[in-house]
């Protein structure tokens, strides 16, 4: 459930980064399969490991489920690397066009994640671009 070894982040909990994905996927009220997917694919890649994605994924769903704000998820996110943060954000984008559509809580979500983890908007649309066209 945490960063491999010669991450920094060691103790930094996937929980998080999968609520905060969760959380991407569930706010168009359509959380799908392939959404999901989606999440499990991005925390394994993350170093969590494939034989206890199951279980954090649950945690994670238990952890957006009793939150009341993204802060909860985006406070320890926003400090990861360069590299952690375009992962997440180019899964966001991935859950978001999954459907083929971003509604406008999903890119107000979006917008918001710009500021809280600290992402040059340039960055942000040019992620979202290129999700985008995957999906296109």
């Amino acid at each position: 459930m945490f960063f491999k070894k010669e991450d920094k982040k060691e103790d930094f909990p996937l929980s998080k980064i999968g609520s905060l994905l969760i959380h991407a996927a569930k706010i168009d009220e359509n959380y799908s399969s392939e959404e999901e997917e989606i999440i499990k694919k991005t925390l394994i890649s993350l170093g969590a490991e494939p034989k206890s994605i199951e279980q954090l994924i649950k945690i994670s769903i238990e952890n957006e489920e009793k939150s009341n704000q993204i802060l909860e998820f985006t406070k320890e996110v926003k400090n990861l690397s360069d590299d952690y943060k375009t992962k997440i954000i180019e899964a966001l984008w991935r859950i978001i066009y999954s459907n083929k559509n971003a509604d406008i809580y999903e890119t107000n979500l979006m917008r918001r994640l710009t500021g809280l983890l600290y992402i040059d908007s340039k960055i942000m649309g040019d992620i979202k671009e290129k999700i985008k066209k995957e999906y296109s």
